[in-house]
């Protein structure tokens, strides 16, 4: 690049020195200068060598002026050491200087040594003689004044012991410490939905409305900032957030979901199959009831719904007018069965159903013919299975029964569950259980009648299904429950209603946590006021109507006023005249009507009203006598 800058200032030559003077070009007409990029790169490097050779010299001094401090990084006693053999006239290496410079910025990011650096700079001989001089140790481990005697970090130990605890106790991982309440309606709170961060609730019931909750928006008023129905009279079965949180699956009562945005106006509708085909493969779109729905854990455009039409069907949000993929669950006679409930492995390449006949059948997200496990005696037959979940480390599949239990599955040994609690009663169709986010407790709701008790939240041991813990949550069933790895806060959807979060304000995250602390909004002073008292417009000066003093000019004025003096015409008499039509009028239809139609003429005695022709129709029979006679 220099040397064509070179070529082109000799190129150009020497301007007038007038004109370069005026146009601030003076200095063009020298000779550029050549530059020496080796030279320069020595020259810089020689800098930092020399700068980092002093910086060194220099806290080598100020430790040997610290003699009672006898601990050093063994690194850099090496490399004072070396430094101090070369002589005060020799200069480092490139590679030396830049390891003195991160040892030296080593020292000053750490307040104290590490305790394995300590034990090893105190070497074998020391090592031996610890029972002895346990105080000289301690003494020695920080750099600054010393401990009082007797003295132990407790902080460090309590971390330590909490941590061990709770390790060892998994019902303190629980956050049931605090609760909110958030008041969706006043009836089943049947889909419960949270976006990936955390930030955002969404709440489905059986009263056909969504409504939107933000932690972060929310005071503690605990206000839902949009409520809508999306799918008119149809009870919400399913709400959930996309992997991205950025669209919104809504499965509801009729046989076509929906996806909204985060705010929840409509991006998609899927279409609605044609009922009157057998085959439901050569259908583009379900034909029943919607049971469920789920969205892909990876794909983000994918998502997955079930129905009362007998398929499980894959969808694109881009593609609303047909399906991906159709699966046919198969009772073990090869008839059609209904799956109640599907879900996704966390992997994405599997698809599991659990069906009314009891069976729960998982297929090859990419081959729809033929299962690749299936487990035909899950639950009872007749029931509906109301929920399938995997866990987080992709092993185990949990499902809910409509026969009252809870069940976990290793899908590689399908042949029988690994565990199951039963006596957990369930009378919705889209009662949950989760897994929590280590992955070692799963939670489940139960159902009560109305006055019958309280609905509770149970907590499962993962590997033994021990009873860990219960939660009496309110009067009326337990429908949903969610719990959020990030937030690490319980969501729960009763029968009555309500949504509750439970959270720790040590354990969880952002959340409830936020809304809180927030103090409710004050109403604005104005419209107190006009509260109280009302105006009427007519009350008001300006518009109040002047009373009339007298009577004589206001009939004075209505007689100059050509509307108010008019003499109303006299009814028209006979045949219509001046464009006025007659009382009757002249058309045949109204003579008929005045002459025929309205004349009342009531005999009283209808006998005698016939028998008054009877005479004629003896003397000159025309009409019946002659018909019998012949």
């Amino acid at each position: 690049f220099f040397p064509l800058l070179v070529a082109d200032a000799e190129m150009l030559g020497t301007p007038d020195p007038e004109l370069a003077a005026t146009m601030g070009f003076s200095g063009f007409g020298k000779k550029a200068r050549t530059f020496d990029l080796e030279a320069m790169f020595e020259q810089t490097r020689r800098t930092a060598v020399e700068r980092s050779r002093k910086v060194l010299e220099a806290r080598e001094r100020e430790k040997e002026d610290q003699t009672e401090k006898e601990f050093r990084i063994p690194c850099t006693d090496s490399s004072v050491s070396a430094s101090s053999a070369r002589g005060p006239g020799s200069t480092l290496t490139e590679r030396e200087a830049v390891c003195g410079e991160s040892e030296d910025n080593s020292n000053e990011a750490l307040s104290g040594p590490s305790v394995q650096s300590q034990s090893s700079a105190r070497g074998p001989a020391e090592d031996t003689d610890d029972d002895d001089d346990d105080d000289d140790d301690d003494e020695e481990e920080f750099i600054g004044p010393p401990l009082p005697p007797g003295f132990k970090d407790s902080d460090d130990d309590n971390d330590n012991d909490d941590t061990e605890e709770e390790d060892n106790n998994p019902v303190k991982k629980i956050p049931d410490s605090h609760e909110i309440t958030l008041q969706h309606g006043t009836k089943t709170v049947s889909a419960l939905g949270l976006d990936p961060s955390g930030a955002r609730l969404i709440t489905g019931g059986y009263d056909y409305d969504v409504k939107f909750w933000d932690f972060a928006g929310m005071d503690a008023s605990l206000q839902a900032f949009r409520s809508l129905q999306p799918c008119e009279c149809h009870q919400i079965k399913s709400l959930q957030y996309s992997s991205t949180g950025d669209v919104i699956l809504v499965v509801s009562g009729n046989s076509q979901a929906k996806v909204l945005d985060r705010d929840g106006f409509p991006v998609m509708e899927c279409i609605k199959g044609d009922q009157y085909i057998v085959d439901m493969t050569n259908t583009k779109g379900h034909t029943a009831m919607l049971n469920s729905g789920c969205w892909h854990p990876k794909i983000k455009e994918e998502f997955l719904t079930c129905s009362n039409d007998g398929t499980v069907r894959t969808w694109d949000v881009n593609n609303e007018k047909k399906h991906k993929s159709v699966f046919k669950p198969r009772s073990v006679q090869g008839k059609r069965v209904i799956p109640t409930t599907c879900t996704y492995s966390r992997d994405g390449k599997l698809i599991a159903a659990g069906c009314q006949d009891g069976s729960i059948q998982i297929w090859d997200r990419n081959m729809s013919v033929h299962t690749k496990f299936h487990c035909r005696q899950a639950h009872a037959s007749g029931t509906d299975t109301s929920c399938l979940t995997f866990s987080y480390d992709g092993t185990v599949l949990a499902s809910r029964g409509g026969d009252d239990t809870l069940k976990t599955w290793d899908i590689r040994q399908f042949k029988k569950p690994l565990n199951s609690a039963d006596g957990l009663p369930s009378f919705f169709p889209m009662t949950d259980c989760c897994f929590s986010p280590d992955d070692k407790i799963l939670v489940t709701g139960t159902s009560v009648k109305k006055g019958g008790g309280s609905g509770k939240l149970f907590f499962f041991y993962r590997e033994t299904f021990q009873k860990l813990y219960e939660i009496e949550v309110t009067d009326a069933s337990v429908v949903r429950c969610l719990w959020h790895p990030k937030l690490n806060q319980i969501m729960v959807g009763t029968g009555n209603g309500l949504a509750k979060v439970y959270y720790d304000p040590v354990k969880s995250q952002r959340g409830a946590k936020l809304c809180v602390v927030k103090t409710k909004r004050k109403e604005r002073q104005a419209e107190t006021l006009t509260q109280d008292y009302i105006i009427t417009p007519h009350a008001l000066p300006m518009f109040r109507e002047p009373r009339q003093r007298s009577t004589r000019k206001q009939l004075e004025k209505d007689r100059l006023d050509p509307m108010k003096s008019h003499k109303p015409e006299p009814p028209v008499a006979g045949a219509g005249r001046g464009g006025r039509v007659g009382t009757h009028g002249v058309t045949l239809s109204s003579y008929i009507v005045k002459n025929i139609a309205l004349d009342k003429t009531d005999d009283s005695n209808p006998r005698e009203a016939i028998l008054r022709h009877a005479k004629e129709a003896e003397e000159n029979p025309y009409w019946v006598a002659p018909a019998y006679a012949k």
